[in-house]
């Protein structure tokens, strides 16, 4: 009887389109509540080397596995133990990008993201949005840029150089695989902004022939070692740009506002000859609005967005070729 009442209850309430709505409504916006669970969770399987363990079993692995070489204290099992077995758990192409020994490694720049030092800031995005005087959300969270306190901050200075790299390695094996001609032509580049020179070294070795500067502040170069036709060169590219025929930025001009991007750019046409004797700039950077992305892209897309807004300041004839997945290659001409 209570059981056939509870059911009368149910299909009452689903019968209600009122009430249907209600919850429905509710669930959506508990759904926004919890979203950070998804980040959370792939951070927490990062640190628990649960790729690296799946991937070291060999054959699909069960739970019951899995969980037994975990470095966890195993009283927490007891959450996660799934006893009718009849699922193994093997590696996706995007979870082996999470691997310690693949060479396309991109986990420090996932954690990057997720350092509570670039989290702090959305809880002040409401704050920083009445005020007038901070440049961004980092700067209302800790009083200043995220590049001087990363100055300031070895660990958070080294964990932001070893996210770019991997980002850079990544990008360059796809350009070396489909997209070579972008360099084939050249006979000089200078990288700016090119950190400890990742993405330098793996197109200097792929163009031998190429002269190819790597250009970042004068700390961030310091003590590394070039090759045949590679250069490292410490300077302010506000102030001057070593010249060569083409300028490259990859996830550089994001992080300055419109003015400022004038004002590199005006150092750029100082550095490079004109249009009719091959001068251009490369940028490679994250275009929205690109009709031809998927709707997963697109969306990885905003929220890099949205990110970037919270820690940097920013947001000529010239042509965009969208070949790098969320990012872009976009040549610009003096």
């Amino acid at each position: 009887m209570h059981i056939h009442y509870k059911r009368r209850e149910v299909m009452a309430l689903q019968n209600d389109e009122q009430s249907s709505v209600l919850l429905d409504s509710q669930a959506h916006i508990l759904n926004y509540a919890y979203s950070f669970v998804r980040s959370m969770s792939l951070k927490y399987a990062i640190e628990l080397e649960i790729p690296d363990i799946i991937h070291r079993h060999g054959v699909p692995m069960s739970l019951s596995e899995l969980v037994d070489a975990l470095p966890i204290n195993k009283e927490r099992s007891q959450y996660v133990v799934d006893r009718e077995e009849r699922e193994g758990y093997s590696l996706t192409p995007a979870s082996r990008l999470l691997l310690k020994e693949e060479s396309l490694n991109i986990t420090p720049l996932f954690l990057v993201f997720l350092d509570p030092i670039m989290l702090d800031p959305w809880q002040n995005m409401s704050k920083w949005l009445r005020n007038e005087n901070d440049i961004n959300p980092f700067q209302t969270t800790h009083g200043k840029m995220a590049y001087e306190l990363a100055v300031e901050d070895p660990k958070l200075y080294q964990s932001i150089n070893e996210g770019m790299a991997s980002d850079r390695r990544l990008v360059a094996s796809v350009i070396l695989k489909h997209s070579k001609g972008i360099f084939e032509e050249l006979d000089s580049v200078v990288d700016v902004g090119g950190g400890t020179g990742t993405f330098a070294k793996c197109i200097a070795e792929a163009f031998p022939n190429l002269s190819y500067i790597n250009f970042d502040l004068p700390q961030v170069v310091k003590g590394l070692e070039g090759s045949k036709n590679l250069s490292f060169v410490g300077g302010d590219m506000f102030e001057t740009i070593p010249k060569a025929q083409v300028v490259l930025f990859k996830w550089v001009l994001h992080n300055w506002s419109d003015e400022e991007c004038a004002e590199i750019l005006k150092r750029c046409k100082e550095a490079i000859p004109t249009k009719e004797n091959g001068g251009k700039v490369i940028i490679i950077e994250i275009v929205l609005k690109d009709e031809e992305l998927g709707n997963k892209t697109l969306e990885t897309q905003l929220f890099y967005d949205m990110f970037e807004f919270t820690t940097t300041k920013g947001r000529q004839g010239y042509k965009i070729y969208p070949v790098l997945g969320i990012s872009s290659v976009i040549e610009v001409y003096p």
